[in-house]
């Protein structure tokens, strides 16, 4: 991570436990928001104005959180917003860019430097997703739930309306399952994956299983949590799921069952890749690379060459 600006030692998965030894989540440092008109949105300073060709998206395949703002961009129609995309392995400096040509990296070879670009002194982790406001030359925002929610209203008019990931009759049903899903499967594969002690895993697996077990009836309705609507709620958990044969249920020993053993989850992760944009934004390949990159949990860093996923999208 960084500290008062610069890279301390080889980078970690795991920053912060619980007195339980629980993989405990850094919280966002840019929380800035692009509105119509540049006032403030629910956090941070106003200025930043929605406008076109202003914006641009570092991400990186391997991760959920930034793969959800790549979904996002997609639905509501934001392919003026640019993205750089890192590589999929993790090194000891955090996320890399890859070769060739990016203007937007401006020479910049790791993502921490980005950070320090917008806070020279800035301690914390270099975490994708990141929005960049290439006028002001800051990050605008680095929390992957408040760039999913700009994207759906921030942009106004600039962007595509047929779409609404947050409709006004479905927001309090919307954030009840959003939390839900966030602590138990979203973040809890990364609680069982980088616990520390066998209380802390048991807990984070019964969680993940519980949540799939609960989304498996719920999803016999289908196609989506909120039947025929498409909200962000499906984009939050589709990441997750999209993710969860090739790297969760065996690096991160959530490995009861599959996701393939689920009838309606596999039904609703067929149906999620469908949809127009969204899967030009998965990348098995970086996912596997990225995943088993980590050398925490992988320090040989073989990639296996399974599961054989059934999807012919993949």
């Amino acid at each position: 991570m960084l500290v008062n600006g610069r890279w301390s030692a080889a980078w970690h998965p795991v920053q912060s436990t619980d007195a339980k030894g629980g993989f405990v989540r850094q919280t966002s440092g840019f929380r800035n928001w692009i509105t119509p008109d540049g006032a403030p949105g629910p956090t941070g300073e106003g200025g930043f104005p929605a406008e076109r060709d202003r914006y641009h998206l570092f991400v990186a395949l391997i991760c959920p959180w930034a793969s959800r703002t790549l979904i996002a961009r997609a639905l509501k129609g934001l392919a003026f917003i640019s993205v750089s995309v890192l590589e999929p392995t993790v090194t000891d400096q955090g996320w890399r860019f890859a070769g060739g040509a990016d203007t937007a990296r401006d020479g910049a070879a790791y993502l921490h430097e980005i950070y320090t670009r917008a806070a020279p002194h800035y301690t914390g982790r270099a975490t994708v997703p990141v929005l960049w406001d290439k006028d002001r030359r800051t990050i605008v925002n680095n929390e992957s739930a408040d760039i999913l929610r700009m994207f759906n209203s921030g942009f106004g008019s600039l962007a595509e309306s047929a779409i609404d990931l947050f409709p006004r009759h479905l927001q309090a049903e919307i954030e009840e399952i959003n939390e839900r899903i966030y602590h138990r499967l979203n973040n809890g594969v990364y609680r069982a994956g980088f616990a520390t002690t066998q209380q802390a895993y048991e807990e984070a697996f019964a969680d993940v299983f519980g949540m799939l077990d609960e989304l498996e009836a719920r999803l016999a309705a289908g196609p989506f949590l909120f039947g025929d609507e498409l909200t962000e709620a499906d984009v939050r958990l589709f990441v997750t799921l999209i993710r969860f044969d090739a790297a969760y249920h065996g690096l991160f020993k959530c490995n009861l069952r599959r996701l393939a053993d689920y009838k309606n989850l596999s039904a609703y992760l067929a149906g999620m890749l469908a949809v127009p944009g969204i899967r030009e934004t998965v990348s098995i390949d970086h996912i596997k690379r990225g995943y088993y990159s980590i050398r925490a949990l992988n320090p040989n860093g073989i990639v296996p060459v399974g599961p054989d996923l059934a999807s012919p999208a993949l």
